[in-house]
């Protein structure tokens, strides 16, 4: 049975997915207005492009593309983030689990530098983004983790072993970043602005920030950067960052000192 965070694992990667024509969309259009979709475009990305019905040539990965001139450089940059992040999470959860032969249809190639095309160079990432991300969620779902039968009716071996809890974290770490980085660009009135906390870092001293979204709770992440030695998690810039509930200490120390500021 699956681990119960792959299940919100696994919805931030369909939201990925689901969103993923809107930010192409959103490549080509200028960041003018603060809501999204903008007028101008309203009406193009309402004509029924959805998932299912999109052009083999939108889901190439924006890697393997040219971009002479985009209109919206931050959601180029989260495109290639978030691709970047999510084909590396497949490479890593393939090294660990996949044992199916490369001429299975489930089988995560990796990237080949010798190839002698860009495209054939680039492994399973050329199916582009919804491809790897599927494959990530079959992977911390466990699908395909039981012995099957070959064509002949033999048992063999299962093609993929079980996730290993740390990679199941890795990947909910992974998925969660690439999905707020998704929403940034599509729905930046919806996401709350770094706050700077009073309280310093109770490892390094350094500066700390809070950031907290209406539908997601409070996140405080140290700005020392790599150097410090908080023991708690990093995000992808290797910053150290207290989730929820770790938090609530550093939160409660915000609000006492609010608290005597408004009494004295």
């Amino acid at each position: 049975m699956p681990h119960p965070a792959a299940h919100t694992t696994a919805a931030h990667l369909r939201t990925i997915r689901e969103q993923w024509g809107a930010l192409l969309a959103a490549i080509e259009t200028p960041p003018a207005s603060r809501e999204w979709p903008p007028r101008e475009t309203r009406s193009h990305l309402n004509t029924g492009r959805t998932d299912e019905n999109l052009l083999v040539t939108d889901r190439a990965p924006l890697v393997l593309r040219d971009h002479p001139a985009p209109l919206n450089v931050d959601a180029l940059d989260t495109g290639l983030a978030v691709e970047r992040l999510v084909f590396d999470l497949a490479d890593t959860l393939a090294a660990a689990v996949q044992h199916t032969a490369p001429d299975d249809p489930r089988h995560w190639t990796y990237q080949r530098p010798d190839a002698p095309t860009a495209r054939a160079a680039a492994g399973s990432r050329a199916h582009g983004l919804h491809w790897a991300a599927v494959y990530v969620e079959a992977r911390i779902l466990d699908e395909d983790t039981a012995p099957e039968h070959d064509e002949a009716g033999r048992l063999v071996a299962a093609p993929f072993s079980p996730l290993p809890e740390h990679l199941l974290h890795e990947a909910a770490r992974v998925a969660r970043t690439c999905a707020d980085r998704v929403r940034r660009v599509l729905a930046p009135d919806e996401i709350t602005q770094a706050r700077a906390l009073p309280t310093p870092c109770p490892s390094c001293g350094g500066a700390l920030v809070v950031v907290a979204a209406p539908a997601a709770p409070p996140v405080v992440t140290c700005r020392t950067g790599a150097a410090c030695g908080a023991a708690t998690g990093r995000d992808v810039e290797g910053r150290r960052v207290w989730g929820w509930p770790e938090c609530l200490p550093l939160l409660a120390t915000e609000q006492g000192r609010a608290g005597m500021a408004r009494s004295a």
